[in-house]
């Protein structure tokens, strides 16, 4: 399920999956919210479970220590989910909290969220969404 180096990323950014998304899904930081939202959809797409798992704020209503069932849970919709397309339709910066509202394409439908973001420790994290 792992999303081939040499093809375009499923972020939308028009540029190899290889020189985008996937180093932050390897390790490096996301300097600000706007990426690390395109981040996490990619690693979505990609089946990066545990990208998805640890730029997840504790206070999100997913978040456990449990990790076991909440990676099945992400498989599986993984899995059943096709990425189709992401829109980015604003973005609100901030030094410490940030908004992205964005729109996406999956085989299920459409789905339209504004997502918050903290800055904990330097390290950007999603919070949670509203779904516009």
């Amino acid at each position: 399920m792992k999303h081939p180096a040499n093809t375009f990323c499923p972020c939308g950014s028009g540029i190899k999956y290889k020189k985008c998304c996937s180093k932050y899904h390897k390790g490096a930081l996301a300097p600000d919210a706007l990426t690390l939202m395109k981040s996490r959809y990619s690693a979505y797409a990609a089946g990066e479970i545990d990208y998805i798992i640890k730029t997840t704020h504790p206070d999100n209503s997913d978040y456990t220590e449990d990790t076991k069932q909440w990676k099945e849970d992400i498989a599986l919709f993984c899995k059943n989910t096709d990425f189709l397309k992401l829109t980015v339709l604003q973005f609100i910066d901030g030094k410490e909290e940030a908004y992205v509202t964005f729109s996406t394409m999956l085989s299920s439908g459409e789905l339209k969220e504004k997502s918050r973001f903290l800055k904990k420790n330097g390290k950007w994290l999603y919070v949670d969404g509203e779904f516009l």
